[in-house]
């Protein structure tokens, strides 16, 4: 079974995370949910970008605001695409400080960045990620992108 590790750097990260979750959900896809704080519990950082790969997961949703160190910590220490979340938080300056922490990522640590609290396209992209190699997650993903678009028309012809 396919597995995504989403992780957020604290509780308070959970309304916007879960957004991703859900989406994962939707395509059958099993999910792993934790807090790991980049700044408060180094140690459980370093652990899971460790050893993510070996419980079977394989892509990483990083959550984080403010700072937003957890999506690069991540990165640096593990073999799996990681894709961050940056959030707007309490202590945010607009979202800009969680968006260029994540974004901005040395030659050789990257991380795919999305939206300022846009884990549903995190969970997308990760669902997607899977599906390049699990052609059951491909159709679920192919008819999710058709009810998309369906969605538009029928909106249009209604207009």
């Amino acid at each position: 079974m396919s597995k995504v590790g989403v992780i957020m750097g604290s509780k308070s990260d959970l309304p916007v995370m879960q957004d991703a979750i859900d989406i994962l959900k939707t395509f059958d896809i099993e999910v792993e949910v934790d807090i790991v704080s980049a700044h408060r519990t180094p140690e459980k950082l370093f652990d899971y970008g460790k050893n993510a790969h070996t419980r079977g997961i394989q892509v990483i949703v990083a959550g984080a605001g403010g700072a937003a160190h957890l999506p690069g910590m991540v990165a640096s220490l593990s073999p799996l695409p990681i894709i961050g979340v940056p959030v707007k938080s309490s202590n945010s300056i607009d979202g800009w400080d969680s968006v260029l922490s994540i974004l901005q990522m040395p030659g050789g640590v990257p991380v795919a960045t999305v939206a300022l609290n846009g884990a549903k396209n995190a969970g997308i992209l990760a669902a997607q990620i899977i599906g390049s190699s699990n052609t059951e997650v491909l159709e679920k993903i192919i008819k999710y992108k058709e009810g998309l678009k369906q969605a538009v028309l029928d909106t249009a012809k209604n207009l």
